[in-house]
C-alpha cells in the first residue's frame, strides 16, 4: 500500500535531497547562493523543508545542474490530448432507389 505523503514531508524530502547534492558536489552555501542568485536564507529554507518559492527552487536545481527534477515535475505530453477526441464517425445514409431497380 503506498503511503501518501503530507506537502509538509515532501518539502523536507525535497530540502534533503537538494542539501545531499549539494554536499556531494562539494558546493559551499554561499557559492550555491551565488551561483544560483538567491539568499542564504532562501537556500536555507529549501534544504530545511520550511517552504520556500518555486523560483528559488528552479534556480537552485539549475545551479546543481539537475534541470531533470524540474522537466520531470511537467513533462512534456507525447500524445496531444486534442487528438484523443474521438471522431465522430461519418454517417451513412443508404443510397437511393434507382427508377429501375426492381422492377421487371
Amino acid at each position: 500500500m503506498k503511503t501518501i505523503l503530507s506537502d509538509e514531508e515532501i518539502e523536507q524530502i525535497l530540502g534533503e535531497n537538494i542539501k545531499a547534492l549539494r554536499l556531494q558536489k562539494n558546493i559551499l552555501r554561499q557559492k550555491l547562493c551565488s551561483q544560483a542568485g538567491v539568499s542564504l536564507t532562501a537556500l536555507k529554507n529549501l534544504e530545511m523543508g520550511k517552504g520556500t518559492t518555486l523560483k528559488t527552487l528552479v534556480k537552485v536545481a539549475r545551479a546543481l545542474g539537475r534541470q531533470d527534477w524540474l522537466t520531470a515535475l511537467a513533462p512534456t505530453a507525447t500524445i496531444n490530448p486534442l487528438h484523443m477526441v474521438k471522431e465522430e464517425p461519418k454517417r451513412q445514409r443508404a443510397s437511393k432507389r434507382s427508377k429501375n431497380s426492381g422492377k421487371k
